[in-house]
Formats: C-alpha cells, structure tokens, sequence
C-alpha cells in the first residue's frame, strides 16, 4: 500500500542578517519604507511541505505518491524524488513559471521577513488525484488554494481516508470552505495558533469538531509535545528534548509524516504521535527540512 502526498514543493532561500530589523527600520517614516539588508550568508533548501513529508516517509521505508506541481527550473527537484525511490508521474511540470519559492532573511533575534513566491504551485490543481487501488491514505497539505480544494473534494468522493493539514493556508480559506474540509476529512492537523484561527473561522472548538466525523485531531506544541482530541477527549503527548536546536524549518512536516507511516500500519494516534515528536526533535538539530538523517531502525524499531 501507499500514501498520496497533495501539496507543495518549492526552493527555500535564506539569508541570515547579522544585525536587527528594528535597528535598520524608522518608525516615523513607515509611509516612505525604504530599506536594504546586507546579507553575507546565502543557502538554498529543498522545501515545500509534500517534499518535506516525502522525503522523511522514504528515510522511514514507506511508499508514497506526490501530488504536486514544479515550475521550468524544476528538474534538479524531480531527480530529487527519484533518488528516494518514489515516482514523478503525478507532479506536474510548468514551463511557463518558476517552481514556488520561499525568500527568508532572519535577523540575529530570529524575526523573519519572508517573501513568497506560489509559481507552478498555482497550477497543481490540474493534476487529479491518480485512480488507484493502492493508496491507503492521503494527506492535503498546504498548496495552491484551488489545489486544495479540488484534492479534498476527489479524496472524499474516492472515500481515501486523509489528513487536512491546512498549515499556513489556512488564511485562505473561510469559515464555510474550512468547515467543508473538516467535513470531508478523517484527521485533522494543526499547530496551536493554527487551532484558534480554524475555532475562531469555522465558530466550532475543537472539542465539537473531535465529536464529529474526524477519527481524531493533533495539535502540535513545540518542544511541549501535542494534543490528541478524540471523540470530545483530550490527552497529552510528551515532547522530546532535541540534542540542539538550529532551525525549526520542516519539523511540522516530519511529524505529519510519522503521523503518515503509522496510520497507514493501523497504530493508534498516541503512538503516531510519539515517533512524531522523535522526529521532528531530530530534524530541529539540522538546517532545512531534508537535510536531517532519520534512522527507521532507532526511530521505528
């Protein structure tokens, strides 16, 4: 069996100021914002959430099919996927755009300022779910808007099981199109801001939606662990304590995808939850979303 991953790839530039934002910024002249950051470091990252939640499933051993689209510089990312053993087939390539990008500059006090490039992302939702036999579950991860809304509507029609990880698409989306998703899903995925923006947009808590259809709803906490809310119950998970902390970027991913390879082999979601956090504890200790190493042995037994 296989897991669908419907959401984005995309090139993550980040740039480190060595200096304060503030410092550079003039608060009396905001209406004429003129600014310029020296930045002598530079990298470039494989990113996007279906290539952060693929890569980490194929460091586990699970199969998996990405739902996605690149743009005309996207070829170094499809030998990417290819050399984790998983097929292109369903990623979609635009010549007439760029692949979507991420430009991150980060200040010596980790403010960000992030400029967002969507590019082919724009288009995934020309690419249908594949019609097969063998997809055990699926996940809609942050994508283009269209995207999103057309994969959960053809997962619910072809009733594949799936995961909404609305991330940060979720400002998207209206309390009607978010309480479709919760409608039409089976597990539900967020981080804690995230859960009081989909409570205050859909007007349910998260109690009401736990009652509802979905078999279960995860609330990532950082370093604290999560929540699991499971027919109107809540209990804790436990967070594990990272060697070092260097860059959070992907570690929501690498839970989603442990979240991923237990279901799909029928564990309960406090198990899930546990090899989530060991997860995304090792992958904190690295920069980018796929540069860790996880090893199924020590992580999965």
């Amino acid at each position: 069996m296989t897991t669908l991953i419907c959401g984005s790839l995309a090139f993550d530039s980040i740039a480190n100021f060595p200096g304060r934002f503030a410092d550079q910024i003039l608060p009396q002249q905001l209406h004429i914002l003129n600014v310029s950051f020296l930045v002598p470091t530079l990298r470039r990252e494989f990113g996007g959430c279906a290539g952060n939640i693929a890569y980490n499933l194929s460091c586990l051993g699970a199969d998996a099919i990405v739902v996605a689209a690149v743009g005309s510089d996207g070829d170094e990312y499809l030998r990417r996927v290819r050399a984790w053993g998983l097929a292109t087939d369903h990623i979609r390539k635009v010549e007439d755009t760029y692949t979507a990008q991420a430009f991150i500059m980060t200040d010596i006090d980790n403010n960000q300022i992030t400029a967002f490039h969507p590019g082919a992302m724009q288009q995934a939702h020309e690419t249908p779910i594949p019609q097969r036999n063998d997809i055990a579950l699926a996940i809609v991860a942050p994508d283009g808007r269209e995207a999103m809304l057309r994969h959960a509507d053809q997962l619910r029609r072809d009733s594949i099981p799936f995961i909404f990880d609305p991330g940060q698409g979720l400002p998207m989306f209206d309390g009607a199109e978010l309480r479709q998703f919760v409608a039409q899903a089976t597990w539900l995925a967020v981080n804690d801001y995230e859960a009081q923006m989909l409570c205050d947009r859909t007007g349910l808590s998260l109690e009401a939606m736990s009652r509802s259809n979905l078999r279960g709803i995860v609330v990532t906490l950082a370093a604290q662990g999560c929540e699991i809310w499971q027919q109107g119950l809540r209990s804790s998970v436990a967070g594990v304590d990272a060697q070092q902390v260097v860059d959070p970027t992907g570690c929501g991913d690498a839970f989603r995808s442990a979240l991923l390879f237990g279901l799909e082999r029928g564990w309960d979601l406090e198990r899930c939850a546990r090899l989530g956090n060991r997860l995304g504890a090792l992958k904190i200790a690295s920069r980018g979303g796929q540069n860790h190493v996880p090893d199924r042995t020590s992580l999965v037994g």
